[in-house]
């Protein structure tokens, strides 16, 4: 499966009433916690390869904080498939025991490089997720995404700048570089 994504800084302010215009679906909101990992055998920077583990609570009503138990996931993401969007191969599963997961990592030389923490809004417009998201230390950002077949990928890439457009935001403002990248690049200066 095809991750395809369309990111830009934006005021979530501005965004939300262009949301309620389109008649977007509030899914839920949530705050998330994702860990990356080096690899022992490999660069994954230099590769542009990424292995999460994500802890994400969601959100009680009115953005309090997280309520009930969070659920942890672990992603690999293969490196950048073209220029005019953010679209890579992502695979993404659940874990049942994420002390075991840690342990298994760190036990076949995986070493924590970098957390990111975000506060993310889900929403769904014409078939694409919306997800406004609050990253600690960067910002505010607009996503708009979609997973499909490597087949349809630049068809699902019009549409998620078309859906980007109508919610008043310019696809030319995009930002190919991950969350991660942004902090990485950030500490760097």
């Amino acid at each position: 499966m095809y991750e395809v994504e369309v990111k830009v800084r934006a005021d979530h302010d501005a965004v939300r009433p262009r949301l309620d215009e389109l008649g977007a679906e509030f899914v839920r909101a949530v705050t998330q916690t994702d860990v990356y990992y080096d690899a022992p055998h490999r660069d994954f920077a230099e590769t542009d390869e990424a292995l999460r583990v994500r802890r994400e609570a969601t959100e009680a009503d009115g953005g309090e904080p997280p309520a009930g138990d969070a659920v942890t996931k672990l992603t690999y993401k293969g490196p950048l498939l073209e220029a005019a969007s953010k679209t890579r191969e992502e695979h993404e599963t659940s874990v049942a025991n994420p002390d075991a997961l840690e342990g298994i990592l760190h036990g076949l030389g995986f070493e924590p490089a970098a957390t990111v923490e975000k506060h993310r809004e889900f929403h769904v417009v014409d078939g694409y997720t919306v997800t406004l998201d609050a990253v600690d230390g960067l910002g505010e950002f607009v996503e708009v995404e979609r997973e499909t077949t490597e087949a349809d990928v630049e068809s699902a890439r019009e549409g998620a700048i078309e859906v980007l457009s109508d919610l008043g935001l310019d696809a030319s403002d995009q930002i190919r570089t991950s969350y991660l990248g942004l902090l990485l690049a950030d500490s760097a200066e």
